[in-house]
């Protein structure tokens, strides 16, 4: 692997904060909605590296939106039951949302959850599956739809639903530890110094590489009569506790069927994912592992009981963001034209598992045009004591814990894959101990840090204003 020098570029994106109308003065409405983004069956999964063809839909993935408007300060959160987001997609339906409602770009924001039982449509897995089906068959016959423009289509939707229900709201806000322990490190320590991913249960481990974020936060919404509306949580856990070849959401399904069970059928759960590269649902010292109907179950427990703690917000919205220019890995060319003949074997157990996870980051960086990644750090405050961060890629927790010490902000919600998957975001210090997330990484040493500094400067820009 080639090291260009470090090179991170601030530019500073379109800031938008109360304008002549206070909006400390302004009542806070807030519009939810879901909207339907689950593919025709057949379609191949996302989430390993092998190709998985769905089956069945267990559950319904969905786009859903939250709509905030106070004064003339507009933002829109969209959160896709996804892998990842791709900035292609992401691009088209900012710019459309921002056309259809005139709210800025910079204060839209697209994320995704990380189920690995949706839709694989974009990456070089498959391209690579793509190819070899149009090669066999002249067309895909796992892509019917050209899904792509039909997710687009269906996150613009859900804003619009979303600013067409908006409400006046009674915001509450607050966090909580989550009790029992549902997240774990995943990287460890082993004997002889090395840094293991999963590595099971060992004889030779001896202990995790890294912290867990165990709180969960939570926005409640009521609406003027005070009955609820909907809730947004974030907790740090990956998802990838179901597997199989039905479409789900994953944990966040059940987290929504427990709270609707509470709060009726009309009730929104929208579920963020906070910053977990490197956390997951393994608990190295017990028998099984918990599934995804136990860990939502779980969640949404934590939720109603933390309700009548969570104090009300004074709401006084405002958003900004922030460009950084991230240096890439960069590759010798013989490197590539490996990469690219082992990509074809993939999935087949001809190549070691960190071999295949290689191939397919090298392909992937091919089609990043430069040396650097332009990546959109965005914070939204919505009273003078609570903030959402929102960061690209999958964030190691570390670098999430780092933004919420540093928050001038009582309460400060860090959501990760926003707008762009730009796979694992690792600590300088993960770089330096190696293991599965650095080598999926396309990002050099140091990018990680540059995006919570970025978070520190809005996070700064919006309390002082």
């Amino acid at each position: 692997m080639i090291h260009a020098p470090l090179r991170i570029g601030l530019v500073l994106a379109a800031i938008g904060f109360a304008a002549a109308i206070p909006c400390a003065a302004a009542e806070l409405q807030v519009g939810m909605a879901s909207v339907d983004i689950t593919p025709p069956v057949g379609c191949r999964l996302s989430g390993y590296f092998v190709e998985r063809v769905s089956t069945a839909v267990h559950d319904p993935l969905q786009a859903k939106a939250m709509y905030f408007a106070q004064g003339d300060e507009r933002v829109v959160l969209v959160i896709c039951d996804l892998i990842g987001i791709s900035r292609t997609v992401s691009t088209d339906a900012r710019k459309r949302i921002a056309d259809a409602t005139g709210v800025p770009l910079s204060n839209i924001i697209v994320c995704a959850t990380h189920t690995h039982t949706a839709p694989l449509y974009f990456g070089p897995m498959r391209e690579h599956l793509h190819a070899m089906a149009v090669a066999k068959h002249g067309s895909d016959p796992c892509e019917t739809i050209d899904y792509p423009k039909f997710l687009a289509d269906r996150i613009v939707q859900s804003a619009l639903d979303a600013r067409s229900a908006a409400q006046p709201v009674k915001l509450h806000a607050g966090s909580t530890m989550q009790e029992p322990p549902l997240s774990f490190n995943r990287r460890y320590f082993l004997e002889d110094g090395s840094v293991r991913t999963n590595p099971g249960r060992r004889k030779d481990v001896v202990r995790p590489a890294g912290p867990i974020d165990p709180v969960v936060d939570v926005l409640f919404m009521r609406d003027a009569a005070g009955e609820p509306m909907g809730c947004f949580t974030v907790f740090s856990l990956h998802l990838d506790t179901t597997g199989g070849t039905e479409f789900s959401a994953d944990y966040p399904f059940y987290l929504e069927k427990s709270l609707r069970e509470a709060f009726g059928p009309r009730f929104v759960s929208v579920f963020g994912l906070g910053t977990c590269g490197d956390v997951n649902h393994i608990d190295l010292k017990a028998a099984q592992r918990r599934t995804a109907a136990e860990i939502g179950t779980a969640l949404a427990d934590t939720v109603r009981k933390v309700l009548p703690e969570l104090p009300a917000v004074e709401p006084d919205l405002a958003a900004a963001g922030v460009r950084v220019d991230v240096p890439l890995q960069s590759y010798p060319p013989d490197k590539v034209v490996e990469a690219r003949e082992r990509i074809k074997l993939v999935g087949t157990r001809k190549l070691e598992f960190l071999e295949e996870v290689e191939a397919c980051k090298i392909v992937d960086l091919q089609t990043r045009p430069g040396t650097t990644v332009t990546l959109e750090v965005q914070a939204i405050r919505l009273g003078r004591d609570v903030a959402i961060v929102t960061l690209p890629g999958e964030i190691f927790v570390e670098l999430g814990l780092a933004v919420k010490k540093a928050s001038p902000f009582r309460q400060t919600i860090v959501v990760e894959l926003a707008n762009d998957a730009v796979a694992y975001v690792p600590t300088k210090k993960a770089f330096a101990e190696g293991g599965y997330e650095t080598v999926n990484s396309r990002i050099q040493p140091g990018g990680g840090e540059a995006l919570v500094d970025a978070a520190g400067q809005l996070l700064s820009q919006l309390a002082s204003n």
